[in-house]
């Protein structure tokens, strides 16, 4: 994980911001510089933006407390596919449920920082049933 770690209460980095999103299933944004940021604001995606950018110095400390839990969560679902390939081995056997229990460990504290953030799960954090006009 990039940029996060800190306890402090300054404003996120951009590399924290991105982590952000991220953890919270929203998409890049790319460069504001770009010119192409306004339509961000006229939809959820800018209510988060608002959020990442206006936080109190006891929230940014929280947000960082997220980053610093997430990561692992997000590293152990990963490093649960070394053993996909291995169902028995001497008295040892594999959890055939154990990457969706680690998904579904890690999606849930992912939906626990958008509680805290205020916002609703961005698109990749949403179940596939659900319609958003």
């Amino acid at each position: 994980m990039s940029g996060s770690g800190s306890d402090t209460d300054t404003p996120l980095s951009e590399a924290e911001k991105t982590d952000l999103r991220r953890f919270c299933g929203y998409p890049a944004i790319g460069s504001v510089a770009s010119g192409e940021n306004s339509w961000r604001f006229f939809q959820k995606f800018g209510a988060f933006e608002w959020r990442l950018n206006n936080l109190s110095a006891s929230e940014y400390a929280k947000a960082r407390v997220y980053l610093v839990q997430l990561s692992p969560l997000e590293d152990a679902v990963l490093g649960a596919s070394n053993n996909l390939d291995t169902d028995q081995a001497a008295v040892w056997k594999r959890n055939p449920h154990e990457v969706a229990d680690r998904v579904r460990l890690f999606d849930l504290w992912r939906k626990r920082l958008c509680g805290f953030l205020g916002v609703s799960p961005g698109p990749d954090l949403c179940d596939g049933n659900r319609i958003v006009i």
